[in-house]
């Protein structure tokens, strides 16, 4: 699949991208070549072939899930300005 140039110039205005006139061939010739690349991977195989989540085969460790520090929120919240039923009042900012 090729694109041409007005096609370019379309995509770049809704995009409100800034292209050169210059840069404009350039662009274009890239596009079409990414395009093209995308056109013969489709023609690829992969019927029996699973999808990956990750192309290597690797193993997250996990930790153990367990509470590793205490409750320290009376003593963090006790330097706000400004606080109510454990939580932090701030200031509306939205109208």
């Amino acid at each position: 699949m090729a694109i041409d140039s007005s096609e370019v110039k379309k995509v770049a205005r809704l995009a409100r991208l800034d292209i050169d006139d210059s840069a404009i061939a350039a662009t274009t010739a890239t596009i079409s070549n990414i395009l093209a690349m995308v056109d013969r991977m489709q023609l690829v195989d992969t019927q029996g072939v699973p999808p990956l989540a990750h192309p290597l085969e690797a193993i997250q460790r996990l930790r153990k899930d367990e509470v590793s520090e205490t409750d320290q929120r009376e003593q963090l919240q006790s330097c706000a300005p400004a606080v109510e039923e454990g939580l932090f009042l701030v200031p509306r900012v939205i109208e």
